[in-house]
């Protein structure tokens, strides 16, 4: 998940029109290509998916929701602490689940942060401070999703899977270390738009291009000074702990849900395997190829467990657990997305009253 500061202003008025969001839904079809190519080619019936059953469907549908609804929960609990008394917090909870839909559908994951900041700003938030809130919602989360990632890209190596763990390290490292580095320098150092965008908003865009940089510079400036202010505290280090903690729960959640699936095709892994494999396979989805990592996560996961180079299309078809990836980019991504879409709908992309400015 990479960090894209000049979105944000071109995200509030994206979001202010659901029918804008409607090609998102016309995206997903799309994702399910790789899934169609992948039973074709490795003879998966449907047959195949149904007799995993529906407790082991359930069950990972489960633990699933309870890795999203975690994430929801540490949002709360970050907002409650820098704002106070602010929305209701199962609302809050809401908005942050419904955001997921936007990562869902993105190349990369990325996005949910700008859904965050603009629920938060239409409540009365100032737009420093909610983006604040929302950049240590996402650190936390990319801080701890890297370091399994990383755990994972090291037992690949040590096993031998060499291609599997160069990819996967290679990934979860570069993507962590951005985010961790420009996390802790914000507060040394002052971010501002690139002169080189600058020079090309103002060349193309005129007075509208200049007027957008100037506002862009000085949100990133109240963004800095917001960080200088706080992360050196006791009170926001405490916070930081207590969301990484929450984040490491919510994904390892998500990398159970792969075991509990693999219980219903008679595929036996362990959670910490399956939590490895699934972290593993996260990485390499988020390279920026296809929706949501569509075709790369179950690339992935099948080569990291069986120590495959993850872009051999021509995988041999004997190795174990297709059936059973199937089965998890169901219930792990199909089944959220349509109950991320309806929260992100009925929550953060309705009218929203304005509450006192914070």
């Amino acid at each position: 998940i990479f960090p894209d500061w000049k979105c944000t202003q071109l995200s509030y008025l994206i979001l202010q029109k659901n029918h804008q969001m409607n090609w998102r839904i016309v995206a997903i079809p799309i994702t399910l290509i790789p899934i169609f190519i992948i039973a074709i080619q490795f003879d998966i019936q449907i047959e195949d998916i149904l007799a995993i059953g529906l407790l082991p469907f359930i069950g990972a549908i489960i633990a699933m929701m309870i890795k999203l609804g975690l994430q929801g929960i540490k949002f709360a609990y970050i907002t409650r602490k820098y704002l106070g008394n602010f929305d209701s917090f199962f609302k809050l909870v809401g908005v942050r689940v419904g955001s997921e839909f936007i990562k869902f559908t993105t190349p990369m994951f990325i996005g949910a942060e700008f859904v965050v900041i603009y629920y938060l700003h239409k409540k009365g938030a100032k737009p420093a401070k909610a983006a604040w809130i929302a950049i240590m919602d996402i650190v936390t989360e990319v801080f701890a999703a890297g370091l399994l990632s990383i755990m994972a890209g090291i037992i690949a190596l040590l096993s031998g899977a060499y291609v599997v763990a160069t990819v996967i390290l290679a990934t979860s490292i570069i993507i962590t270390s951005l985010w961790m580095v420009m996390f802790f320098l914000s507060s040394k150092h002052t971010f501002q738009v690139p002169n080189v965008l600058e020079n090309l908003a103002k060349r193309f865009a005129k007075e509208k291009g200049g007027k957008a940089i100037e506002k862009t510079n000085t949100w990133m400036e109240e963004v800095c000074i917001m960080s200088r202010e706080n992360l050196k505290t006791s009170e926001s280090k405490k916070i930081f702990t207590i969301s990484f903690l929450f984040s490491l729960a919510s994904w390892s959640f998500y990398g159970i849900s792969f075991m509990i699936i693999a219980m219903g095709t008679g595929f036996v892994i362990n959670a910490f395997d399956s939590i490895m494999a699934v972290m593993g396979a996260n990485a390499i989805g988020n390279l920026p190829i296809t929706i949501g990592g569509s075709g790369l996560a179950e690339f992935g996961i099948i080569a990291y467990i069986n120590n495959l180079d993850p872009f051999a299309f021509e995988i041999s078809e004997g190795v174990v657990a297709w059936d059973a990836v199937i089965g998890w980019r169901i219930a792990t991504y199909y089944v959220p997305i349509v109950i991320t879409w309806l929260l992100l709908v009925k929550l953060a992309l309705s009218k929203i009253p304005k509450s006192p400015s914070s």
